[in-house]
């Protein structure tokens, strides 16, 4: 697969800053456009499972991006789909600009599932990026490990922010005006990565075939369906159960909503980058670690629900949860997100982390439809109940992973 790094470090560095870059801008609109249409549509008198469902196609468009995501990849170039991705959340966000009677659940599941589409090739891009441009060397493993626990940290932060951005700009310039002003920035933003990022990054010499799409190797087969699992047990509670409990039940406003969930993102991004520095002494994660921190975060669920079912203050109780199960997530998904690189050679890199990725969409589509689902019918502790369930299902799954870190 072709690369970047052969003329050393510095452009290495040069190209990382350039996908990291793009990738902010993106996660920025992605993270508020969750928050917009959460609220917006909630204000509206949606149901909680209506809500859900307007996310449907957003991850269910996600599931078939990642798995056809990375061989397109290795045939046109990480560049194009990272581009590709960028303008189509550009056409996503002025979608839902439109006149508010063009906007039905149909319309709505539309946009979200081109802002699906978007998203997933610019995550696979950026992922496989990394791998790619990380200058070879002794300490490539240590270096590959840091940049890609940056990468992912500093996008949840963003994510967190976009979260912020999109509640007070809900309230502050309304739906329509908020959609319109970020798509006409991503819009900037993409043009100059199209620009700066070469062509070739990602190609591979040979063309991979269509039956390449599934892994073969055991490890990425263990990794992803643990990753399923991991991300299921966020969304069951954190994509529509927690807002609207917060909002409808706790009392908070638009701005209190998304300004909590806001930092909480920005928070777990910030563990997420220093996920190095916090397992010192294991700058090559292994499966082993993996268990051991999802064992770990299955507790924070669990105990969150069993503390509201004795009655104590909601908000104290999902304040001090979240803490502790933001800091046991970050840890573990940097962690995975080090690995699949890790079991990936640069020829398979965008093909493995397509693959992963697609995992990774079908856990949260699977999340958000209980999460609607499972608070309509039990509240927030069911959906907390499904959450342990599933973190526990990742921590099972890790245990069958390698010990020792494979070389890359």
């Amino acid at each position: 697969m072709s690369t970047e790094t052969e003329n050393g470090g510095t452009l290495g560095f040069r190209l990382y800053l350039v996908i990291t870059l793009a990738y902010w801008a993106f996660t920025l609109t992605d993270g508020a456009i969750h928050m917009l249409v959460v609220l917006h549509f909630n204000g509206l008198g949606y149901t909680p499972m209506s809500i859900a469902f307007l996310f449907l196609f957003y991850e269910v468009f996600g599931i078939l991006t990642n798995g056809v995501g990375g061989w397109i990849a290795s045939r046109i170039g990480l560049n194009r789909t990272m581009v590709i991705g960028g303008f189509m959340q550009v056409f996503a966000l002025g979608m839902l600009a439109m006149d508010p009677s063009w906007l039905t659940v149909g319309y709505v599941m539309t946009a979200m599932a081109i802002s699906g589409v978007a998203k997933d090739l610019n995550k696979m891009s950026a992922k496989a990026g990394v791998r790619l441009v990380t200058p070879k060397g002794a300490d490539s493993e240590s270096r590959l490990f840091k940049w890609a626990a940056v990468l992912t940290g500093s996008k949840n932060t963003l994510k967190g922010a976009g979260f912020f951005l999109g509640a007070l700009l809900l309230q502050l310039l309304g739906f329509q005006h908020t959609l319109m002003a970020m798509s006409g920035l991503l819009l900037v933003v993409y043009l100059l990565t199209w620009w700066a990022l070469p062509g070739s990054m990602g190609v591979t010499k040979a063309k991979a075939r269509i039956s390449q799409l599934f892994s073969n190797t055991r490890e990425i087969n263990l990794l992803s369906a643990a990753r399923f699992f991991l991300f299921g047990s966020r969304d069951v509670w954190f994509v529509v159960g927690l807002p609207v409990f917060l909002q409808s039940v706790v009392g908070w406003s638009h701005v209190s909503v998304g300004s909590f969930l806001a930092m909480w993102v920005v928070c777990y991004g910030f563990v997420q980058a220093g996920a190095p520095l916090l397992l010192r002494g294991r700058w090559h994660p292994a499966g082993t670690t993996a268990r051991n921190v999802a064992f770990l975060l299955a507790a924070a669920p669990a105990g969150i629900a069993l503390a509201l079912l004795q009655g104590y203050d909601p908000a104290l109780v999902l304040i001090v949860g979240l803490g502790v199960f933001g800091v046991l997530f970050a840890i573990n998904s940097s962690v995975h997100s080090y690995l699949i690189l890790s079991y990936s050679d640069n020829d398979k890199v965008a093909m493995n982390v397509g693959f992963y990725y697609s995992a990774n969409a079908a856990g949260r589509l699977t999340g958000t439809l209980l999460s609607g689902w499972a608070f309509q019918n039990d509240g927030l502790t069911g959906c907390l109940w499904w959450s342990t369930g599933f973190v526990l299902g990742a921590a099972l799954l890790s245990m069958l992973l390698p010990g020792e870190r494979k070389a890359g």
